[in-house]
């Protein structure tokens, strides 16, 4: 017997887009941010004495300039951070009056944290608190060079983490969002960081408790409506964080009070749209991903009779099903994550199924069955949810074409497939003789008879269930066969009359 099953999505070791660095090893990485000034020709620093970054009047800022250039180098980093007093005198400028030298001072401390070196992160214990301070009043600069900064400590050092997290950088990433709202650049900046952070390996217990206690939540689903001007960017980052949340607890209801799985379902939908017309924006795949992870997995924790309001958009099956079909070459991964979202939507609703075959999307997905990566298996399960709904949408599945793909399944040298194919089968034979006559018409028991003979263990037995307990018995065989010879003898004696 089929047994329906929502599949849920755990985090990744390796993202599946490999577009950028970012999207390697869960995503965790360093953004560093370039100076608007950065053609310009920079001059050099020792990076062992601080007494000109001491010196007072314009000649402190084009010191402070040259250093920011100057840590950039990896070497220089460590020379720096090994120098007494270096942070501490960073720090006090951070703190002073002058806001240039602040806006340099951070910029310094900015490029320290873009280190590839782990040892550098503890450095900046004592200039954690300042910059969580600065995430409110401040300009955009000099807020996003705090933000990026705090992110890219977090993946380096569990102490600097634990410290951080101590000195309430959750409240202060939701109070910057809330107070920069419509500052997009901002906004982006606060996804970063607070993705960094999510992807912790204690998130679940630490991090993510934290996050759905704050207002944060409600700011992230309200992101999710990408700015034309502005673009994808902040979307995406936001889309990530409620991925990274949703795929760590497996009870998401706060999320879903808060109109997650509704916000990501309708943007799905417009992407979905989009994507069909032949709109494939840069980086589109960045929001698509995340999108439909939330979705799959929001979908796991929904209660089948909240459903219809939380996903209200029916056209989100074409959604998806050209989601489906547009990566199926490019990138086969998020193709099958679409066909996995398609499984949970239509494991427990029949408007989906029935709309499945009302918009006409069931013989593109037959289509699909030959190909491999998991795409197949996971269409299967879809099609099989839709035939085990009714027996009135087992007869519009045959009359598709199913029987036909199911005989060519069989066939497959993957286990999985053949398992899965014969689930679907043994759901479609019982919904009515005229199916089940019409897969003996297509030779289906002698490939069940061949699966039986040739195969071992629980695929065997499944093949031999099916010749035994359902419709496909010898009297079904011989009448086919009786039908089929009546029609030779036919044609026969109209040949020879």
């Amino acid at each position: 017997e089929y047994r329906i099953e929502i599949l849920h999505f755990k985090k990744y070791v390796k993202d599946i887009t490999n577009i950028q660095a970012r999207r390697d090893r869960q995503l965790v990485s360093k953004r560093l941010l370039l100076n608007d000034d950065e053609d310009q020709p920079g001059v050099t620093m020792d990076t062992n004495s601080g007494e000109q970054v001491r010196q007072i009047g314009p000649e402190r800022e084009g010191h402070l300039k040259a250093l920011s250039k100057a840590l950039r180098d990896p070497s220089a980093q460590l020379t720096f951070i090994k120098q007494e007093n270096s942070m501490h005198l960073l720090v006090g400028l951070l703190t002073g009056s002058d806001a240039t030298c602040r806006l340099q001072a951070v910029r310094c401390l900015h490029e320290l944290s873009h280190s590839p070196h782990t040892n550098v992160a503890p450095a900046f214990l004592p200039a954690t608190p300042y910059l969580l301070t600065y995430l409110s009043g401040q300009s955009t600069k000099f807020t996003e060079l705090c933000l990026y900064t705090l992110g890219n400590l977090c993946p380096d050092s569990d102490v600097v983490k634990e410290k951080l997290l101590a000195q309430g950088i959750i409240p202060a990433l939701a109070n910057c969002i809330e107070n920069q709202r419509h500052n997009l650049a901002v906004v982006e900046a606060v996804g970063f960081t607070l993705s960094q952070l999510l992807q912790a390996k204690d998130a679940a217990e630490k991090i993510i408790p934290m996050v759905l206690a704050s207002s944060l939540p409600s700011h992230l689903i309200s992101v999710l409506t990408p700015d034309p001007k502005f673009g994808l960017a902040p979307a995406i980052e936001c889309a990530w964080c409620l991925h990274y949340i949703s795929c760590s607890m497996k009870d998401n209801r706060v999320l879903l009070a808060h109109g997650a799985l509704l916000q990501c379902s309708s943007l799905l939908v417009s992407l979905g749209g989009a994507v069909a017309e032949g709109n494939k924006e840069e980086g589109m795949e960045l929001l698509i991903c995340p999108l439909l992870r939330c979705v799959g997995n929001l979908l796991s924790s929904c209660p089948v009779k909240d459903l219809n309001t939380q996903v209200a958009d029916i056209r989100i099956v074409v959604a998806l099903c050209a989601l489906l079909q547009a990566y199926l070459q490019a990138q086969p991964a998020l193709a099958r994550e679409s066909a996995w979202v398609l499984n949970n939507l239509t494991a427990h609703s029949s408007a989906f199924c029935s709309a499945l075959l009302t918009l006409n999307l069931v013989p593109g997905l037959i289509q699909l069955l030959p190909f491999s990566q998991g795409i197949n298996t996971m269409i299967l399960r879809v099609l099989a949810n839709v035939a085990h709904k009714k027996k009135e949408l087992c007869v519009q599945l045959a009359h598709h074409g199913l029987l036909s793909a199911l005989c060519a399944t069989l066939k497959m040298a993957d286990q999985e497939m053949v398992t899965l194919s014969m689930d679907v089968l043994s759901v479609l034979v019982v919904s009515g003789p005229q199916v089940a006559e019409e897969f003996v018409r297509q030779g289906g028991l002698s490939l069940l008879e061949a699966i039986q003979y040739n195969s071992e263990g629980e695929i065997r037995q499944r093949a031999t269930r099916l010749l035994e307990h359902h419709p496909l018995s010898s009297s079904t065989y011989c009448s086919v066969k009786t039908s089929v010879l009546c029609q030779s003898l036919c044609y026969v004696i109209s040949q020879l009359l």
